[in-house]
């Protein structure tokens, strides 16, 4: 990691390295702070542009992509059950892979930050904000082109406004993932622990996500509330669904008829009608991605050098 100089200019080079004098250094100019935070982001783009393209994550995400789009090549709208399938492995996908890369960021890098926030080099609201701007062309360029080639060739709504608004609902769950990343990494900066707690943490969400069971035990249920994978699973199958009326009208769900498909009912009437409004889900996602990024925040302050 660069270690160039980006210290508060007029600023004394003799630094205290004890609480009192590191929380002064905190307090900067708001021209110290863009300085600080431009030098920063300028550096967090140089490495993560490495990290991110490189050959084995894209091809890794390539293949995911074109493996899902083979499994349920142009899958029949009526047959629910299949398309509930592929919606819910895009959102485990995009779940898992974001959280599980972002989880060892600040571990990784905690020996160099420790050193250059003892000397004093810059805030820790310009390193912090560095790190997150400076993450999100990064981790929204690959989701991009997981979606393009998935959702065309899975057969999902053909149209360009469920396309887009099926990407916005991807990328706010990647971000969301990333920040659950950052904060558990922040916490623990043990890259081994960090990673454990990470798997079990989303395999509960995936488990509670809608899916796989619907009568979750009491004891247990509390998690579906605060999985993200739950509010991005119900999203996803609103724009494809929308409230489920007309779909369920088209299978004979709503009245007795021999030609109704008993197992995609089922399927509609649980993971479709009844679902929470589009609002209520969006809005939970973008409260966790504020509060995981606090959190990722909060931790980082309490290291001491």
């Amino acid at each position: 990691m660069d270690t160039t100089n980006v210290s508060t200019k007029g600023t004394n080079p003799v630094r205290s390295n004890s609480s009192k004098e590191r929380r002064y250094n905190d307090r900067v100019s708001i021209f110290d702070w863009f300085y600080q935070f431009s030098i920063l982001l300028q550096r967090s783009l140089k490495e993560r542009k490495y990290e991110s393209f490189n050959i084995l994550r894209v091809s890794q995400v390539v293949a995911a992509a074109l493996l899902a789009g083979l499994m349920w090549w142009h899958s029949d709208y009526m047959n629910i059950q299949d398309r509930l399938g592929l919606l819910f492995f895009v959102s485990i996908f995009w779940g898992v892979f974001p959280s599980f890369n972002s989880v060892f960021a600040f571990p990784q890098e905690r020996a160099i930050f420790v050193k250059e926030r003892a000397s004093g080099m810059y805030t820790l609201s310009s390193y912090f904000m560095a790190r997150i701007v400076g993450d999100l062309p990064m981790e929204l360029i690959l989701p991009t082109i997981f979606l393009i080639i998935t959702y065309w060739m899975g057969g999902l709504k053909p149209d360009l406004l469920s396309f887009l608004l099926t990407l916005l609902v991807v990328l706010l769950f990647v971000l969301v993932s990333q920040g659950l990343g950052l904060a558990l990494g922040a916490a623990i900066m043990d890259a081994k622990q960090a990673s454990t707690v990470a798997a079990v943490t989303m395999l509960a969400f995936v488990l509670t996500g809608g899916y796989y069971v619907h009568k979750v035990p009491s004891c247990v249920v509390w998690i579906k509330y605060i999985s993200t994978t739950f509010y991005s699973y119900r999203l996803l199958t609103r724009i494809q669904y929308g409230d489920g009326k007309k779909i369920a009208y088209l299978l004979g769900c709503n009245h007795e008829s021999s030609t109704s498909d008993g197992a995609n009912c089922k399927f509609l009437d649980e993971d479709v009608v009844g679902q929470m409004g589009p609002m209520g889900s969006i809005g939970v996602l973008f409260f966790m991605f504020v509060f995981y990024r606090l959190l990722a925040y909060l931790a980082l302050r309490r290291i001491k050098n």
